[in-house]
């Protein structure tokens, strides 16, 4: 029998062994023996297969733990970054992330924009429909936040029903106009839960720009959550810009 991973028979005897670590089967090692080499008899060839079958299951063994090890230290690395119920990056990250891209702005002398964004009336929502109905507004929207920024853009969950994005070499102009795209967008963006249309969910959005609004991450944020503020004093539903320092 040919392993279904060779594509043609081999003109050579060859051994493959499962890569298992866990309880997961991770791969397979393959190797192959030429039995047409010279001044090797059978007898020999066999005993050589044998003896090097014994280092193959050894070394196997050894691979896939190390393969083991590696994967579960990046599954520890993806979930101390990432928010387990949306998938998109925690608040630590989010963090760290605009230390770097603040540094990255400066060098460059790029613009920089956080948006602070909020579900409207999310409790409510919560008390009326149930927490698991409310975890499923949360992942649809996550995904539709997802989808709609771009790659280099970092969308983050801070908790509850805040989020947070990172736009990099971005005004704050045009974060404006991106945002309550999506503000539109989210408007008819329907949701079902359990085959139940639980209907739209509205947001307020405060933004706030490098250099314009701070020059450090701090100040940054400071100036984005005030805005969100006056976005929910002004009823909701709506996005602010965070005024310049200098105006």
């Amino acid at each position: 029998m040919i392993c279904s991973h060779l594509k043609n028979p081999v003109p050579a005897s060859y051994l493959c062994i499962p890569l298992v670590a866990l309880g997961d089967t991770l791969g397979a090692l393959h190797i192959q023996y030429d039995s047409n080499q010279n001044s090797t008899s059978a007898e020999s060839f066999e005993t050589l297969q044998e003896s090097e079958q014994r280092l193959a299951v050894a070394v196997s063994g050894r691979v896939a733990l190390s393969l083991a090890n590696l994967l579960l230290r990046e599954t520890l690395r993806d979930q101390s970054s990432r928010d387990p119920l949306t998938g998109l990056f925690n608040r630590r990250f989010m963090e760290l992330a605009l230390d770097q891209e603040m540094q990255r702005a400066k060098r460059r002398n790029h613009p920089l924009v956080v948006v602070f964004l909020d579900l409207d009336h999310f409790k409510r929502f919560n008390d009326t429909h149930g927490h698991d109905a409310g975890d499923a507004v949360l992942r649809s929207m996550a995904g539709l936040f997802q989808k709609y920024f771009r790659g280099e853009d970092i969308v983050c969950r801070l908790g509850g029903e805040e989020f947070t994005f990172i736009l990099p070499e971005s005004s704050a102009e045009n974060a404006a106009k991106r945002v309550d795209k999506l503000r539109l967008i989210a408007e008819n963006h329907s949701i079902t839960y359990k085959e139940q249309l639980l209907g739209s969910i509205t947001f307020s959005a405060g933004i706030a720009a490098y250099p314009g609004n701070g020059l450090t991450a701090e100040e940054l944020l400071r100036a984005a959550d005030t805005s969100l503020y006056e976005s929910k004093a002004n009823g909701r539903n709506c996005v602010t810009v965070s005024k310049s320092r200098n105006s």
